[in-house]
Formats: C-alpha cells, sequence, structure tokens
C-alpha cells in the first residue's frame, strides 16, 4: 500500500478555512483541511484506500472527539511537521498522439526538471505526487470509441513491463488528459523536441498553470466526437435512472459535481517494490503481482462507487492495452453528460480553484479547461456559468440528491474511509468542503451540510438541509477577468493557487 501522506483529496482544502468551520479548531485540523482522494489498492484489487478530509462543514463533533484528537493538532505538531513538496513535472514522450507516442512512457520528474527522488516527485510516492496519462480514442469514420492509459514512469526508472503499442485506426483522433495526485504538475518537452506543441498539450494559461491537470488535443477530440454523435455514428448510452427512479447522475450533473469538477483521470497503473510501473492490464498483474496505484477523479468516484450503489452503468469503451477489457474514461464521462445531462447542467466554474489567476476570475483560463473536457465557453446568458449560480445549485439540488438515495449510499462502501464511513457521509463531506473551496458564502447562501465526525475527524452521520436558498450577491466580491496571454501550450510559470483539495486543490479527490 502506498500510504504515509494525506491523500490528494486531503489535501484539497488546505486554503485557511478555521474561521468558517462551526467546529472546535481541533477537528478541522485532524481533517488536514482539505478534500482530496488518493488511490492505493492492493495487488488483489480489493482494498481500496483513499485518503481525503473533510473541511468547511458545519459539523458536530461525536462524544468521542477526544481531547487526544485535539492534541494530535495542536499548532506545535503542525509547526514540526516536515514540508511535503507537491510541484512536479512531467516529461511529454515525441508526437505523443501516435501509436509509438502512446506507448512511450511519460517522465515524472522534479520540477523544472530537477532530481525526482529528491523532490519526492515519484510513482513510488504516488499517494502524494502520482502522475496518471488517459487517452481516449474515435476512428472519425465509424464514430468507434476507445480507451488507452498511457504509462508514466519515475525518470530514471524503466518500466516493469514494456507498454503495448495499441493498433489505432486510420486518421485516429485521440485526446489526452492527465491527472496527478499532487499540487502543481508542469509539463516539459523532451530534449531536443517539440513534443508538448506535437501533442497540442495545455497546461494552463501563460503564466498559470491549472494545477494536477493538462490535456493534449482536446478541442480536436471532441469536436470530432461530437459531429460523428451528431451524424449517428457514435452512440451514447442514455444515463438511466437509479433504483430510486432518479435520473441517473454525471460528471456535469449538480446531483454529485464538487468543487472543481471534470478532473484527473480513472486510469491506474501496477507498481512493484523498486518503484517501476507497468500498464493495470490483466497480462501485467498476473506477472508482475504488483500493487496497484491509482488517481482520484470525479469520474472515478462517479464509475466506480456512486453508479454502483444507485443501480447506474457506467460509459465504457475497449482498453487497447487490456485485450479491448471494457473500461472508463474521463473524456467518455463528459461525452455521456454532454449528451443526456439535463439542466440544471454544471459546467466548470469561474470560482473552480483550477481556473483562477492570482485568486481572481479568469474567464479564459476558464474556457481553456473547458476545451480539454469538451464544455462550451463560458455565457453570461446562462445563469448556470456564474460563480453565484453555480453555488445555488449546488446547495439546492446535491442535498436533494443524497437524501433521496440515502439509504443506499449509507450501505455503500466509503471511497476514503478516513473522511466517511460510508459512501452518504463521504459525499456529504464533500459537497461541504466544495460549499467552502468555492466561497459559496459569498453569495448569501449557507452550508447545507451539519456533519457528525468521530474522535478521529471521521463523518459518522450527516443532515442536510433541503431548503431551497437564493444567492444574493452576483460574484461574491470576485472580479472576472478577461485573462491575458491567450492558449498557452505547455504553460509554465505560477503555480494554481493552493486551495486544495487539490488544485489548488481538490476536494474529496474527485
Amino acid at each position: 500500500m502506498l500510504t504515509g501522506h494525506r491523500s490528494a483529496w486531503r489535501r484539497r482544502t488546505q486554503r485557511s478555512r478555521a474561521a468558517r468551520i462551526a467546529v472546535p479548531l481541533a477537528i478541522p485540523m485532524a481533517l488536514g483541511l482539505t478534500l482530496g482522494v488518493i488511490f492505493a489498492v492492493s495487488s488483489s484489487g480489493n482494498a481500496t484506500k483513499i485518503n481525503q478530509t473533510a473541511a468547511g462543514a458545519a459539523a458536530t463533533p461525536s462524544a468521542s472527539a477526544s481531547a487526544s484528537a485535539a492534541a494530535s493538532a495542536s499548532p506545535t505538531a503542525a509547526a514540526a511537521a516536515p514540508a511535503v513538496n507537491m510541484s512536479c513535472a512531467v516529461i511529454v514522450p515525441p508526437n505523443p498522439l501516435s501509436a509509438q507516442g502512446l506507448a512511450t512512457p511519460w517522465q515524472l520528474t522534479g520540477p523544472n526538471g530537477t532530481n525526482p527522488q529528491g523532490t519526492g516527485c515519484t510513482q513510488a510516492n504516488a499517494a502524494v505526487n502520482g502522475t496518471f496519462v488517459q487517452a481516449t480514442i474515435i476512428n472519425p469514420r465509424t464514430g468507434q470509441l476507445a480507451v488507452y492509459n498511457p504509462l508514466v514512469i519515475t525518470q530514471g526508472t524503466t518500466p516493469a513491463a514494456a507498454p503495448v503499442v495499441p493498433a489505432l485506426p486510420a486518421g485516429a483522433v485521440v485526446v489526452i488528459n492527465v491527472g496527478n495526485n499532487g499540487q502543481n504538475l508542469t509539463l516539459l518537452n523532451t530534449p531536443g523536441t517539440n513534443s508538448i506543441a506535437q501533442g497540442r498539450c495545455v497546461n494552463g494559461l501563460n503564466g498559470s498553470i491549472f494545477g494536477e491537470d493538462s490535456y493534449c488535443n482536446g478541442p480536436r477530440f471532441f469536436q470530432t466526437a461530437f459531429r460523428d454523435i451528431a451524424r449517428g455514428r457514435t452512440v451514447i448510452p442514455a444515463l438511466g435512472t437509479t433504483n430510486a427512479g432518479l435520473p441517473c447522475p454525471s460528471t456535469r450533473s449538480f446531483a454529485l459535481v464538487d468543487q472543481d469538477q471534470s478532473d484527473n483521470v480513472t486510469a491506474s497503473y501496477l507498481i512493484n517494490g523498486n518503484g517501476q510501473t507497468a500498464q493495470d492490464t490483466a497480462a501485467n498483474a498476473a506477472a508482475l503481482g504488483a500493487t496497484v496505484i491509482k488517481n482520484p477523479s470525479d469520474s472515478l468516484v462517479l464509475n466506480s462507487f456512486v453508479d454502483a450503489a444507485t443501480g447506474c452503468t457506467p460509459f465504457t469503451a475497449p482498453d487497447l492495452a487490456n485485450n479491448n477489457t471494457p473500461t472508463t474514461s474521463l473524456a467518455l464521462s463528459e461525452l455521456q453528460a454532454a449528451k443526456d445531462q439535463q439542466a440544471p447542467i454544471a459546467l466548470v466554474p469561474l470560482n473552480d480553484p483550477m481556473t483562477l489567476v492570482n485568486n481572481a476570475f479568469s474567464t479564459t483560463k476558464t474556457n481553456l479547461y473547458r476545451q480539454g473536457v469538451g464544455q462550451p465557453p463560458v455565457s453570461n446568458a446562462q445563469v448556470n456559468d456564474t460563480p453565484a449560480g453555480y453555488c445555488m445549485n449546488l446547495v439546492n439540488v446535491q442535498p436533494n440528491f443524497l437524501t433521496k438515495e440515502q439509504t443506499v449510499l449509507a450501505n455503500a462502501t466509503s471511497p476514503v474511509a478516513a473522511v466517511g464511513n460510508n459512501l452518504f457521509t463521504f459525499l456529504s463531506a464533500r459537497l461541504s468542503a466544495s460549499f467552502t473551496n468555492l466561497n459559496c458564502a459569498n453569495f448569501g447562501l449557507k452550508n447545507p451540510v451539519t456533519l457528525t465526525l468521530d474522535g478521529n475527524g471521521v463523518a459518522i452521520a450527516a443532515t442536510l438541509s433541503l431548503t431551497q436558498q437564493t444567492a444574493t450577491a452576483a460574484n461574491g466580491g470576485g472580479a472576472a477577468m478577461a485573462g491575458a496571454g491567450g492558449t498557452t501550450s505547455g504553460a509554465t510559470g505560477n503555480p494554481a493557487p493552493a486551495h486544495h483539495h487539490r488544485h489548488g486543490q481538490k476536494a474529496g479527490g474527485a
């Protein structure tokens, strides 16, 4: 198990929020003041550990929240903790959109290409800085979709098993999405090449990266996919309904989104005791007997936990590295959401921590991020696109869904046992932290979640207010800015604001 540090989900809420949390200070400190998720799974595939913290909740500590918890979270102890580096870089292979490029490992390394071991930027340190790459492929002539997860290795190591070279159809259009369990990940060219430009890769706005996410060739892939969907070549399954008769949630549903929706990937890798990685395929698992590492993502929470609990079916496509076994991907989730999500539709908002520039709203950066997940640009004509509208829908829609599905969610496994003792309490804690990280209180809204925490800061009960609220402020005092600098291929410069979850960073790992 690759543990030893708080997960990415836990780190997501590391902004200063103590004054907003209606519990003794020791409780949120024990929670890590973050939301994020990191999956470290044993080779059996049955034991999943995700660390996430819930913050920003109107939480009620249970009787077991003793003085020992407060002592463990004291300022003295916090000051003694060594700083953990959460900023890394990854080297993009040449021609990353080609079959050979997909089969060439990406290389995780230290900031600006410094020593990976000395900075903790290794795949062996996956719980803190693990990096994952996922490609979704469309055949523009037939509309057929497929998935391939390119391997990421630590620079200076070799793969535990050679990656499979995918068989791509002629004219294949590929999107690559990159997720990271840390806080900031910068793309680097392979020395002597223009690999970032070759892949049409985007790391953020010039001088302001997204944080842990980036993508390659997003606009072209989604344009092709939407065209083939309109022509009937690509068939996207309907979201369907839950066993309770509710619409199944998607990555664009306010019933499920968090502070930084549509981020990270569903890719996983195998890792051996030497820190070498391999693609997570049946053949490699049988030959290597290695541990599985994963990337927290909204799609993973949806597909692996919420869908399973509520009776919904994830959208899958053949995995070209794993003998065409059906698998999920971020892009598949976004395609299904684009086709079938009904109003109100959640799109990456201006107050998403990953799209801020110097802690201010940026329409340009938000639109850049949206291009990588096939979402339309910000529109003043859509109230849901405003930060106030996003927060209002979040507090009005999600509590209703969680309450109506509470029975099945409460009987389902929590993605992060350190955050909630079941799926219902986990999602409630995640919602509460998202309310805080999106600064929803600035719009005259109230946190709809009241948590009961045990002595370890784990949510063991949650009460959700179903009172419908109306935002009373347009933008919470933040000034939306056009954002200068244009598109950025492999943007470098300032890291994303530290808001973590993750991304500044994310909440609840998804």
